[in-house]
């Protein structure tokens, strides 16, 4: 604060401090107050919303946790993006050490090219891409089938198509926090464990992953926290049998017209967020500010 009112004097800072509340006030807090309220209150005819039945309740949230079916999925949800985050650390781990450390500036450059621009593309326009190379008569059952190792095509749709769009959809926000958190480890820790004859794993288990766990739990909460809400991939890579909590959160709102049910499922998968964001940096020992870095 001292520093924002010392480089940009007080009435500019006051100015931009002002948005930032206004922001915060209309963008953040008045949506989740809407939605506490929504989730409190039964659905109701309009001709009976603020009559003696429209009182607070906790029946929303009960009918959750005792509907055995959207119980299932929320959980399933819970560890699949957990599964989400852990694939997506494991692809961008090694690639984000060699971007860091290995990678000379072009490489870096032609790297960081070959990830970003991607993403240049709507998420629903990459999402149906991964869609056709999925496909029972797409690309990639075509390659399997070409080299033999398939007789016949498979149906990539469902858990594992899900997972896989996720990965792909998510792994910017995974590879870049833990590329900048290596990029600060001096090269000359390196150079000296291999000097001592340290192993490569034991190098990274002793000094590369505790110098980047900031990085490791910032892309940890940004991947769970966007695999948790995402509802694009599990729509169109999906199965019947793939079910993710969003799509009952959805269907609540726009096709079941209960805004009250809706909103306590999506408020019970923020507190749940929320809860997650809590832990990881309790694990990893890291507080809100090393994550801001």
């Amino acid at each position: 604060m001292r520093d924002l009112y010392a480089r940009f004097g007080g009435g500019l800072a006051t100015i931009f401090l002002s948005l930032v509340l206004v922001w915060l006030a209309a963008m953040v807090l008045a949506p989740n107050l809407m939605m506490i309220d929504y989730a409190l209150r039964p659905n109701l005819p309009p001709a009976q919303v603020g009559g003696p039945q429209d009182i607070w309740s906790a029946d929303n949230f009960l009918y959750l946790a005792n509907e055995g079916v959207h119980r299932a999925i929320f959980f399933k949800t819970v560890w699949a993006s957990a599964l989400v985050a852990l694939l997506t650390l494991v692809v961008c781990y090694p690639i984000a050490f060699w971007m860091a450390q290995r990678a000379t500036p072009g490489q870096l450059s032609i790297a960081l090219m070959l990830v970003i621009i991607p993403f240049f593309i709507n998420e629903v326009l990459r999402t149906l891409a991964w869609f056709i190379l999925l496909a029972y008569r797409g690309p990639l059952n075509a390659v399997l089938q070409g080299i033999g190792l398939i007789d016949a095509p498979i149906r990539w749709q469902g858990d594992g198509g899900v997972l896989a769009g996720m990965v792909y959809a998510y792994i910017l926000f995974m590879l870049l926090p833990i590329y900048n958190a290596i990029e600060s480890l001096d090269k000359a820790q390196l150079e000296a464990a291999r000097d001592l004859g340290s192993p490569a794993w034991r190098t990274h288990w002793r000094i590369v992953i505790p110098h980047a766990k900031a990085g490791i739990a910032t892309g940890c909460v940004f991947t769970f926290m966007l695999a948790a809400g995402s509802y694009v991939a599990p729509a169109l890579l999906g199965s019947p049998g793939s079910r993710w909590f969003t799509e009952i959160i959805y269907n609540w709102f726009f096709e079941g017209g209960d805004w009250n049910r809706g909103a306590a499922y999506a408020l019970t998968l923020l507190v749940l967020c929320l809860a997650v964001v809590l832990v990881t940096l309790r694990v990893f020992r890291v507080n809100l500010t090393d994550v801001a870095k």
